[in-house]
């Protein structure tokens, strides 16, 4: 069955050349076999036509049933009265509660553009303030989800990151600054390092003068240059257009991030490392880290693409600041996280116990902290790593069921855990005799997180400065 809009564009159409033939509803009605009344139905959506009908009514004026049916509207008036209808028949709309604008034969091209004004402005502004805390948990939680059943694999990425590789005369070892340039120079693009980046951009890109703008120095604990520079050729070589929602918007990022760690850590040659290490009962982030010169954290992330699909093991990674506030997570293996009502697990506070808090504790933080921790869910293994930026510390773990960590360097540790979160006895409670000490007699001052008082940025992009990047584009166009 044919969709309304698909028969509304129909409708235009066969009116179209109904009037360029000049009959009335009547007399190409007596032509084909049916009422005008009928016909009228058929011009106006609401009724779905035979391909006999179609048939007849493509010989009685002169076309054929192929142009009858092209999805293009026939011209200008009804692209512009398909539009209005698509925009006054949206949930956005019927949520105003206004009643729609009805258009007859009388009303002007100018008035309905004017009326199609204002509805691209009011979607414009709904797209722009649609990222509110909760839709960005909801959507991160959903993607989170369905990554998981997935394994945290993207395959046609991977391919297309080796065929990029590939192409750029890459083959072992770690992915140079100047391999780099080359994949950019094959995209038509040029990498330039300035100084006076937008603030909310970690790139730009020029697409008119074929230019990538990069920051001069990678960002202490963050994303290196060479994967910004990926993440922004990932952006043109996955076709993004501007996101629709923050859910689209999020999608992308988790695109461009992934097509970057692919060709830091290309599939081919992360998997047979992984593999060797496996055989060698020697599996460990810091090994996987320097042997493709990435950071802890990408290193550690990658093997979440690549150790379920092709080892076999299921495993868990978060990032998790001085606070305990969980900032980045993946698991597939059972551990039981803390979640919100939306079922969120970002920016909830993991159980003490956990060694991706107890690491913060270690006074030697230049090594890895492992730790068995026993758990409602069953007995983890963990490997921890600490570090430090501008915004404080944070810990980097990856781990395992009891089971899985036979394959890891680091199981031997004496170093135990018992967690039993969710119960807040656990760690969330105070001690009995503390708290019947001080009751009463305490007033702390609460820390708030500053993204409790920062609404998610509006924009074309969200998290980007629209006037920012244009005018550092306007500075740049001649340079």
């Amino acid at each position: 069955m044919a969709s309304t809009f698909e028969l509304t564009t129909l409708g235009h159409r066969i009116r179209h050349h109904r009037l360029a033939r000049g009959y009335t509803l009547d007399e190409l009605g007596a032509l084909v076999g049916v009422a005008g009344s009928q016909l009228s139905l058929i011009e106006n959506g609401k009724r779905e036509p035979k391909l006999s009908l179609l048939q007849e009514i493509a010989r009685a004026t002169e076309t054929e049933v192929t142009e009858l049916l092209s999805r293009e509207p026939p011209n200008r008036r009804a692209a512009l009265e398909i539009e209005l209808e698509k925009a006054q028949t949206s949930p956005f709309f019927r949520q105003l509660g206004i009643p729609p604008v009805k258009v007859t034969k009388g009303t002007s091209d100018d008035t309905i553009e004017a009326v199609l004004g204002l509805h691209r402005e009011l979607q414009r502004r709904e797209r722009a303030t649609i990222a509110s805390p909760e839709e960005a948990r909801r959507a991160n939680t959903e993607l989170r989800l369905r990554m998981r059943e997935i394994a945290n694999h993207l395959p046609e990425i991977e391919r297309l990151a080796e065929k990029q590789l590939k192409a750029a005369g890459h083959s072992t070892g770690a992915l140079t600054h100047r391999t780099v340039s080359i994949m950019a120079e094959q995209l038509g693009f040029e990498l330039i390092y300035v100084s006076d980046l937008p603030h909310s951009a970690r790139s730009v890109t020029d697409l008119e003068n074929g230019r990538i703008y990069l920051p001069p120095a990678s960002i202490p604990g963050g994303h290196g240059l060479r994967s910004m520079a990926l993440q922004a050729m990932a952006h043109r070589l996955l076709g993004h257009r501007p996101p629709t929602d923050y859910a689209d918007f999020l999608q992308q990022r988790l695109e461009i991030n992934y097509f970057a760690a692919s060709c830091l850590m290309p599939e081919t040659s992360s998997v047979a490392f992984l593999a060797q290490a496996k055989k060698d009962r020697n599996l460990a982030v810091e090994d996987f880290r320097d042997a493709f010169g990435v950071t802890h954290e990408a290193a550690a992330m990658r093997m979440t693409n690549l150790m379920t699909t092709h080892l076999g093991i299921h495993l868990h990674f978060l990032r998790v600041d001085g606070d305990g506030a969980i900032s980045r997570v993946y698991e597939n293996d059972g551990l039981p996280l803390p979640t919100d009502v939306t079922g969120s697990v970002e920016g909830q506070v993991v159980c003490k116990k956990f060694s991706a808090r107890a690491a913060f504790d270690e006074h030697n933080r230049t090594t890895e902290h492992y730790q068995y921790t026993d758990t409602p869910a069953g007995t983890f293994w963990c490997s921890t790593q600490t570090g430090t930026t501008s915004d404080g510390d944070f810990s980097i773990t990856v781990g395992v069921p009891f089971d899985d960590a036979r394959w890891f360097r680091g199981r031997e540790t004496s170093t135990r855990g018992v967690s039993h979160c969710p119960d807040e006895s656990c760690c969330r409670r105070p001690d009995t005799e503390a708290a019947e000490r001080w009751s009463g007699k305490a007033w702390p001052s609460a820390r708030v997180h500053r993204h409790m008082f920062s609404p998610l940025p509006r924009g074309m992009f969200p998290g980007v400065d629209d006037a920012e990047v244009f005018a550092f584009l306007d500075r740049h166009a001649n340079g």
